[in-house]
């Protein structure tokens, strides 16, 4: 007994040193205690561009290519279109609904004769991952304007056994390149982001969807094949719809080609791929071909920048098969990882993305999701990241140039401090990693940028009725870099 208390004693003693070493040294310790230089984890995937952009950007600065800070104070004024103009902008509350008017035309001409359809891409990195935040945003829209069915599903995903909105099981002998750290596929990326080949000529390769739970997402509406061109003719593909097997020939002659695999609604099937090595096949897509359809691209570990290696004669006969009405990029949570707040590099490489994705699909409007916020400790506390401000300034800032809308969703979720509310109240709405949000805190995500667009859309049904008409008061900047009006905020 008297052995144990000795050792009780002296390990509480030794406790007691280290607290008060601990206490002593604690103002010479570094204001964030975690270190902020860009580095490899094990377990999170950073695409390869990103590293190229940030890497270049010492170069960048050498040769003069600084950013403009001028006509930070100069209303953002909109030119007319269709006969309508919104009321101009400033830039710290700059969303930018003049360049969704295209789309809310499609929206409204759905609403009103029921006919119409429209389809958005919704491209993310982890914080869209297992359909996250889309499958919510996809529910709003249907809710409203009608649509059945998930959308383009990859053939292969990392985030397939989380996701709740379609099951989606595959064989592991698929052999997949991405463009988040593959340049130069051997096939054209597909609108996913991804190529995948049937190579194994031993083992077919396969892939299986069942239809989700929830009320817009029971069945597999014209469940429909997208593959590539290639040379090889022999290529079949094997089905079964009950107790019938069908087997049909995959025809690999234009750049992009579809096969449908039923006219009618199916809640699930298996498809096996034989001698269609060198094929290149992209996914599945399964929609009602009425109302609103959303297309999850989520890719953990992406920065966006990775879209401007899209092929745009590839993209294009994507185009002419889906027909997107709106195109949403949301990402920033790997650029938050850099140790900088100075995201000028991030505002040149995706200037040049939005600008290659205004190529690949003409006069389809785009959205930009800022970051969302996050949180990292500073002095045993956690904060708002010093850098997320700096971000979602760089964010607006492509937005403007790029004619494409906005939306500040670090604003839109509560601003400084927002993220540590959403992981501690009760139920949490966020997880602990102060980054990302649980299901509940998606949804309310999802809501929160449904709505911004609803309003816009209910603003402009205002205006096309009236044909009001605001005129343009000053010359319009939106080819102008602004300045930030809105200093980051900094924790000392």
């Amino acid at each position: 007994m008297k052995t144990n208390s000795n050792y009780f004693f002296q390990s509480l003693l030794i406790l007691l040193l280290a607290t008060g070493l601990f206490l002593g040294l604690k103002r010479f310790l570094p204001n964030k205690i975690f270190s902020e230089k860009p580095g490899t984890t094990k377990n999170v995937l950073i695409d390869s561009m990103l590293l190229d952009a940030f890497e270049a950007e010492p170069e960048n600065a050498a040769q003069g290519m600084t950013k403009d800070d001028s006509l930070a104070k100069q209303p953002i004024v909109f030119e007319e279109k269709d006969g309508i103009v919104f009321p101009e902008e400033k830039f710290e509350n700059y969303k930018g609904n003049q360049y969704l008017i295209p789309f809310f035309e499609q929206l409204y001409q759905l609403e009103t004769t029921k006919n119409a359809k429209v389809r958005i891409a919704y491209f993310g990195d982890s914080m869209t991952d297992g359909d996250m935040i889309v499958q919510d945003f996809r529910t709003y829209f249907q809710e409203k304007f009608g649509g059945q069915g998930v959308g383009f599903v990859s053939i292969t995903s990392e985030s397939a056994a989380s996701r709740s909105s379609v099951e989606h099981e595959f064989s592991n002998n698929w052999k997949t390149q991405s463009y988040l750290n593959i340049k130069y596929p051997l096939r054209s990326f597909g609108i996913n982001g991804h190529v995948f080949f049937a190579n194994d000529t031993a083992n077919a390769a396969w892939v299986k969807y069942k239809a989700g739970r929830s009320r817009f997402n029971t069945q597999l509406d014209h469940p429909t094949l997208f593959y590539g061109s290639a040379k090889n003719k022999n290529g079949k593909l094997t089905y079964v719809i009950g107790k019938d097997t069908i087997q049909k020939t995959l025809t690999p002659n234009r750049i992009l080609n579809t096969l449908a695999l039923s006219s009618v609604p199916l809640k699930q099937f298996k498809a096996k791929f034989s001698k269609a090595d060198s094929i290149p096949i992209y996914g599945f897509n399964f929609d009602d071909g009425v109302g609103v359809h959303v297309d999850n691209f989520s890719q953990r570990g992406n920065s966006g920048i990775p879209i401007s290696k899209f092929d745009v004669a590839t993209m294009k006969a994507f185009q002419e098969q889906l027909h997107y009405n709106l195109i949403v990029l949301h990402y920033g949570t790997n650029v938050l990882n850099y140790g900088t707040k100075d995201y000028n590099w991030y505002d040149r490489s995706m200037t040049k993305t939005v600008k290659r994705l205004q190529e690949c699909f003409p006069g389809v409007p785009i959205l930009i999701v800022s970051t969302a916020d996050k949180a990292t400790k500073y002095e045993l506390e956690m904060k708002s990241d010093s850098a997320v401000i700096p971000l979602t300034m760089a964010q607006k800032k492509y937005a403007i140039k790029t004619q494409s809308a906005y939306v500040n969703l670090f604003k839109l979720m509560g601003g400084d401090g927002s993220m540590v509310k959403w992981v501690e109240e009760e139920p949490a709405m966020a997880n602990k990693d102060y980054t990302h949000f649980n299901f509940r805190g998606a949804k309310k995500i999802a809501k929160l940028i449904y709505d911004q667009i609803d309003y816009g859309y209910q603003e402009y049904k205002v205006l096309r009725k009236s044909k009001k008409v605001v005129p343009p008061k000053k010359k319009s900047l939106i080819d102008t870099i602004f300045s930030e009006t809105e200093k980051p905020e900094t924790h000392e």
